[in-house]
């Protein structure tokens, strides 16, 4: 097998944006109604964080600036490889965009309640710090019990 017939991967960048009242922000995906926070495939010819900011602005017109990676989630089924930093806002106000049905600030209750649990993880370990987590999903579900 040569370097070009193994595995391909992809790479994303998410940001979890905490409020003053401790609330994460999140989209309902225009694709599959999903809730998920901000972010999306990472373009070859752009740096980590330019990718992420570049996705938080194009889905809920913000400006964010990445504080620290918080996660490492690898979707097993889809072959993609999510880079998940907390961020904070510099700029913007939270809107509606063609990928981005809805924008809302959530509690982690409801983070909990709305997204599948390989998303609502992501909101979980930005928020309680600590060392930066490395996950493995299969798109819905962790397929290692969260400690």
């Amino acid at each position: 097998m040569t370097e070009t017939d193994g595995p391909k991967h992809s790479i994303s960048v998410s940001a979890v944006i905490f409020d003053d009242e401790g609330r994460s922000l999140a989209i309902r995906r225009h694709d599959n109604g999903e809730w998920e926070p901000p972010g999306g495939v990472l373009e070859l010819s752009e740096s980590i964080t330019a990718g992420l900011e570049r996705e938080v602005k194009e889905e809920t017109g913000l400006h964010v600036e990445a504080e620290s990676l918080t996660g490492v989630y690898k979707n097993i089924v889809r072959g993609i490889v999510a880079l998940v930093f907390r961020c904070h806002v510099v700029g913007g106000t939270p809107t509606t965009s063609e990928e981005a049905a809805d924008v809302a600030w959530l509690t982690l209750a409801e983070a909990r309640e709305l997204m599948s649990e390989a998303y609502a993880i992501r909101v979980q370990d930005a928020g309680t710090g600590g060392p930066t987590r490395v996950r493995l999903h299969d798109g819905r579900r962790l397929l290692v019990p969260t400690p």
